[in-house]
């Protein structure tokens, strides 16, 4: 009985045909809302680090050389192309690529660098206000990631020299 059901299933497969497509020598269009690597604009970037900041696989690595030069550098190679990047930039500076095939030998060709020049306020010298008060609660200082070895670093200095920005809470152990 076995052999019979394993000779049925052979024919049902090979009625099927073909179920594969014939990729490398035929390529298909890609799907709308396919998503491949990010492509930055470095004509539309701010440089707000809105990108770095929300990126999962910490792909997007900045750097503040002074207050005026910034660089951000995006290097590929733990990149899940979820397309964050691409969601929380403000100026619409990065897109998806329709890119299919990102495979490569150097991972130098997916890596891309911005250098620019941020514009600081006449008055105060900083580059960009605070929205909002939460704003002020979270992290202040310059963005320094090692760029030459490629690592995100998470470092801030407070505004008031010699002194925490957040003074710690008491507590009280029984």
């Amino acid at each position: 009985m076995s052999v019979f059901s394993k000779l049925g299933e052979t024919i049902v497969c090979l009625k099927a045909g073909r179920v594969t497509l014939p990729y490398p020598a035929q390529t298909q269009p890609t799907p709308e809302g396919f998503r491949g690597r990010p492509i930055f604009d470095a004509t539309k970037c701010v440089g707000c680090a809105g990108c770095a900041n929300n990126c999962p696989a910490r792909e997007i690595l900045v750097v503040d050389l002074c207050q005026e030069v910034r660089i951000l550098q995006y290097l590929g190679r733990r990149c899940t192309y979820c397309g964050r990047c691409a969601e929380v930039c403000p100026e619409k500076a990065i897109t998806m690529s329709p890119d299919f095939e990102t495979a490569t030998n150097q991972i130098g060709d997916l890596q891309q660098r911005l250098e620019l020049f941020m514009s600081t306020c006449q008055r105060c010298g900083r580059c960009f206000k605070a929205p909002s008060v939460l704003e002020e609660l979270k992290m202040k200082g310059y963005r320094f990631d090692d760029v030459q070895n490629e690592r995100w670093v998470f470092r801030s200095t407070a505004y008031l020299e010699g002194q925490a920005g957040v003074d710690d809470i008491e507590i009280e152990m029984e």
